[in-house]
Parts: C-alpha cells; structure tokens; sequence
C-alpha cells in the first residue's frame, strides 16, 4: 500500500465494515490483475546497501523517476518516500529497508502485466544506473545484517519497528531483508471471494515452494530454500498465517471483520501525524479506548482501511484478494506469478477444477505444508505424494484457465507462455533456491557475490 488512506468519515458499527469489504465486489467483465513486485538495490560497487539520502541514494532515484515520469510525490515528515500516478494507476513505494516496489495498475491481461514492468524497470534503470545501482531479485536479503541493513524514514515502520520485537522473533528480518511478488485480484461477490480465498490459502504453500528463491543470509547458505517463507512462521502469528477461519464452508466477510478488528492495531493518522495505537485492538478503538489520548480519537473508515493494510495472511482480503506467498525474483517471476493465479482463479472450469483438487484438503494438511515448504521446496510432502507432483496438477489447470481466457498479444500469443518458468522448476525438480545453491558450492566457488551479478535488474 503506497500511501495510507485519510478517509475521515465516521465508523458508526462493525455493518459498514463488513460492507467495506462488500463493496469490492465486481462484475467478471470489470475484474483486473494488479500486480506488485519489491526489490532490492545496491552498489555495484561493493555490493553494499543503498541509504535513503546522499546524492546516490534512495530519495534521489524518488527524485529522478519524479521528474522523468510526472508522478506526484507521497511525502512523509516532508520527506519522499514514494510516487503515485495521479490517476491512481499504479504507485512506487519504499518497503522498511529500502525495497523498491512498483504496485501496478489494474490491468487486464498478464501481456500488460509484463509491459509495465519492462517500462518500470527500464525507467529506474535509466535513473540508478549513472549512480551505480542496480536492483536484486531476490526472496530475502543475500548478504547484509540488520545492522548493515539501511532505515527508510517512513512513520509506520518506526512504529513496526518498535513493536515486532515484541510479537515474535522475525519481523524485523520481514521487514528489512524480505522482497516478493504479489498479485491482487477481484471478485464478484461473497462466494466467490470464498472460494477463491480457500483455494489460494490451501495453495498458497506451492506457491512459496514454486517460486522459492532466499537460500542465503549473511553471505552463507541459511539451509532454506524459502528464508522469506520460514520468516513468516513467526514474524506476528495475531495477524499472519493461514487463518483457519476461512477454511469454514460458510466463511464470509462478516468473519473476517470479526478476526480483524481484535488484531492489535498499529497506528492512526491524525493531521497528517502517526499516532502509535499498538496497545489497542480495533475493538477497543471503537469502544473509545483511545478517545482521550489521540486528536479526535474514534475511528474513522481510513483508520478502518489502514488497518486492513497492515494484516499478514498468507492470503489478504481487502477489496481485492492479495496472493502473499512468493519470494520476489528475476523478471520472468514477475510476470509467473500473476500468470499462475489468473488461470486458476479467472476462469469457472479453472476455478471449479482447482476446488475439486483441493475439496479435501483439511486446514492441518495446508499448514502443515506450509511449515514444511521452507526448507523443503517442492521436495515437500504431501498424503502420498510431494508439491512437485501436485504442482504438474495445479500448473495444467492454470494453463487451462489462460487458454479459456484467450487473451492474446498483437502476435496472436495467449497468456500461457507465462508460465514457462515454472513448468522448468517441476520438470527439473529443483527450484530457484537449489539452482542457486548448486552454483555456490561449484562455479562460484563458495561466494554469494556472483548473485548481485547474476540475479540483478
């Protein structure tokens, strides 16, 4: 989310935020793929981290793609920390330790998707490259500490920063040396949303396994395919994981509105002002816990959207539903990942295809892989089979649902080509992560310093 939401209409009970919700329902004819990729940058010089200041720094890239592209400035403190197309069609926003993420448009077909970030890696490139940086695909930080690790001067993530220690035992390492790939996608009413939120949530493992790509912390090999994916495990388990509440056959907006509004909050913006709120639950907010100690001090519907931004379920219902489980990557990942939900989750006989694969699947089978995937990628069991052998299942019905989509290029191409790359990964039966690792241990020579070369933008 680019920019928070200072929407100041009262909230005056928990029907309008369970219509919130509602109201993203959508005709299939108004459906649209948006698509957000993180990355991050550093000097090719060293491959060192890159600040915030300085005339090589993060503010300057804002600057230069400022003034190359028109877009308006997101201020902060009377700093810039983002961009935002003025018609609101797509953004550029920092993530805690200087992530660059482009939260694309709504577009219609997985051939925009990739255009866009062509334009938008082309276009940064044009600004970082006379600096001497460039940008790394990867799921997780390969080699800076913490320490190492540069500050955006953003207030929420002062106000995260304060609290993760205190909910678990990663959030920093979430926030500071974790990139991904995410896609958000509509639907059309609440069953729809049920459906495909139960689908993608029991699939949502496979998805971290098919696009693992953080096998190293600190210059080493961190015994994990998925570091990013093993860091979620336990960053704030009250607002991530994979919600067992909307395994329910009857799971609805309604239930949804009831986990989130005890989820402990983390801020409300009050004259352009971060008030940390992380000792009240919405609940609480609503009920007057904080009238006396923040200006105006009942909730409004943008602290209401605010504070849906700030939940980590592997799956995000919003307006939209958000797919949240890859690890960030190289270029073709960008346009994969988008490409493998579109087809299992746009078309009917995809989506009815995918459901019926997946009926059965109890919520303690879901987490169980997802505990697993982390180190075992694809290799991961499942009943009597692994992920790689669920994933050829999973993958020819999301070429399926491409082909019934029918969305061509101007060479006459449909959508399916997109997913190549991961048709590679079950073919091969390594991931990403394995490749890298096998590099390490051979023409590497044991250096993790060839990643910024080979896996760079």
């Amino acid at each position: 989310m680019a920019r928070d939401t200072t929407d100041t209409q009262p909230i005056e009970g928990i029907d309008e935020l369970v219509g919130y919700l509602a109201d993203g329902n959508k005709p299939r004819e108004k459906w649209r793929i948006g698509t957000e990729h993180e990355k991050f940058p550093f000097y090719v010089d060293g491959n060192a981290p890159v600040p915030y200041g300085g005339e090589r720094g993060i503010r300057a890239i804002l600057e230069g793609m400022q003034e190359k592209l028109g877009w308006d400035p997101i201020m902060d403190a009377g700093r810039i920390i983002g961009l935002v197309e003025p018609t609101g069609q797509g953004a550029i926003s920092l993530e805690p330790g200087g992530q660059f993420e482009l939260s694309g448009a709504p577009l219609e077909s997985i051939h925009q998707t990739c255009r866009e970030g062509n334009a938008h890696l082309a276009q940064v490139r044009e600004i970082a490259e006379p600096m001497g940086i460039r940008f790394l695909g990867l799921g997780g930080s390969p080699k800076w500490s913490l320490a190492d690790t540069p500050k955006m001067p953003k207030s929420r993530y002062e106000i995260m920063t304060r609290y993760m220690p205190k909910v678990g035992t990663k959030g920093l390492d979430m926030m500071y040396r974790t990139c991904t790939i995410q896609v958000n996608l509509d639907f059309e009413s609440e069953t729809d949303m049920r459906r495909k939120m139960q689908v993608s949530l029991k699939l949502q493992p496979l998805s971290t396994a098919l696009f693992a790509n953080s096998p190293f912390t600190e210059s080493r090999p961190n015994g994990l395919q998925s570091w990013r994916g093993d860091i979620w495990r336990d960053t704030d388990n009250q607002r991530s994981g994979m919600l067992e509440l909307c395994f329910s056959p009857d799971f609805g907006f309604a239930d949804y509105v009831e986990w989130a509004l005890d989820v402990p909050m983390y801020f409300v913006i009050r004259d352009g002002h971060y008030h940390d709120m992380t000792r009240y639950t919405f609940r609480q907010f609503m009920a007057g816990a904080a009238r006396n100690e923040v200006p105006d001090g009942l909730p409004t519907m943008g602290d209401w959207a605010n504070h849906l931004s700030t939940l980590f379920p592997d799956v995000r219902l919003k307006r939209f539903l958000e797919m949240r489980g890859a690890d960030g990557g190289p270029w073709r990942r960008i346009c994969a990942l988008p490409a493998f939900w579109v087809g299992l989750l746009y078309d009917e006989q995809a989506l009815d295809a995918a459901e019926t694969l997946t009926a059965s699947w109890t919520y303690e089978e879901a987490l169980a892989m997802r505990n697993a995937v982390p180190e075992l990628g694809i290799a991961a069991p499942f009943r009597n089979a692994t992920l790689r052998d669920v994933a050829r299942d999973v993958l020819a019905i999301s070429r399926t649902g491409l082909k019934n989509r029918a969305r061509k290029n101007r060479d006459g191409y449909d959508e399916t080509s997109f997913l190549n790359t991961l048709d590679e990964v079950v073919a091969r039966g390594t991931t990403s992560a394995e490749e890298m690792l096998s590099a390490y241990h051979t023409r590497w020579g044991g250096s993790i310093e060839p990643v910024f070369m080979e896996y760079a933008y």
